[in-house]
């Protein structure tokens, strides 16, 4: 009769397959649990491809201070037959004082050391390529539920015609639907999403700022980011919105003398006059230094342009409602 499989150890994990984000979930899912266990952990991260044995042995060695350490080697798919060798070595003799975690991509390559490390105990996560479309409605369907919501089955559909396969883009389209509509997401749902996402862009965030829109400027900028807007356009266009507004405001004229004067068209005559309207004259220059700052900001003084220009859309609004009794 065989002998029963070996049951796995927490100390020795085999994270493999072909799914990028899967593989990313697994080895965050063991560095939280190491962690619950071991707060002070030392953590070590090593990729595989050109690794010295020198710097494997020192990472494996038994520490001379104690405490519990977490080595992850990823990309093991890669690695030499020498250190392949190492590694199944040291799996046959673990240290009990270090959890030990090889990422494989996948493939026959180095499937022997996979092999040896689940003969050895190892845990195993395994994260296949999800290539139907059956499975990925229902990692849709299973990242909405994660959110907190329920998705109609079109609504998945529209979903999915509307990303594309990528599972990243997939999960953070699911749980900014939860977070946007509510715990029921509908196909509507998904149409006003995307259809806000498409008409996104640098002057549908500064035209919601000018009018003191603050969910509809944030919601604006993530999908603006989320689209790849570059930093500094949207950047430019709040300070084009601040700037026009500021010299409407300044020569309170009619939009036909405004439109001669300004060299500007007829319509975003208009549009600055009825966004002026909810500004002073004073906080327009207000407005108009935190622009400045922002240019900054966005070409490298802030360690986050994401932030600043969230920031920067808190700061603009606030300026717009402490200063709108002033002339």
């Amino acid at each position: 009769m065989a002998a029963a499989p070996p049951a796995p150890t927490s100390h020795l994990r085999v994270v493999v397959g072909e799914e990028e984000l899967l593989r990313s979930r697994a080895l965050s899912a063991v560095r939280t649990a190491v962690l619950a266990r071991y707060p002070d952990v030392e953590e070590h991260d090593l990729a595989a491809a050109g690794l010295p044995l020198g710097d494997l042995a020192d990472v494996l060695a038994p520490s001379l201070f104690g405490g519990h350490r977490l080595v992850v080697v990823t990309g093991v798919h890669e690695a030499a037959g020498a250190l392949c060798d190492a590694l199944t070595g040291y799996a046959k003799e673990a240290d009990p004082d270090l959890t030990l975690v090889v990422v494989h991509n996948g493939g026959k390559r180095n499937d022997a050391l996979l092999k040896a490390f689940k003969s050895a105990g190892a845990a195993v996560d395994e994260c296949p390529k999800i290539k139907s479309a059956g499975d990925r409605l229902a990692f849709i369907r299973n990242e909405v539920r994660l959110a907190g919501g329920r998705i109609a089955a079109d609504a998945a559909t529209a979903l999915l015609e509307a990303v594309g396969n990528d599972l990243r883009d997939l999960s953070s389209a699911a749980s900014q639907l939860v977070s946007d509509f509510g715990g029921t997401i509908d196909v509507d749902s998904v149409a006003r999403f995307y259809r806000g996402q498409a008409e996104a862009n640098g002057f549908a965030v500064a035209d919601k700022v000018m009018v003191g829109d603050m969910t509809g400027s944030l919601e604006t900028l993530r999908w603006a980011l989320g689209r790849g807007v570059a930093h500094v356009l949207i950047a430019d266009a709040l300070a084009d919105g601040v700037r026009t507004a500021a010299r409407v405001k300044s020569l309170n004229a009619r939009s036909g003398d405004l439109a001669r004067t300004l060299g500007m068209p007829f319509w975003k005559v208009d549009r600055a006059s009825a966004q002026a309207r909810g500004w002073s004259i004073d906080g327009l220059q207000q407005a108009i230094g935190v622009t400045a700052e922002l240019n900054a900001d966005v070409k490298g003084a802030a360690a986050s342009a994401d932030y600043a220009l969230e920031r920067a859309v808190r700061r603009l609004i606030g300026i717009r409602v402490a200063t709108s009794g002033r002339r």
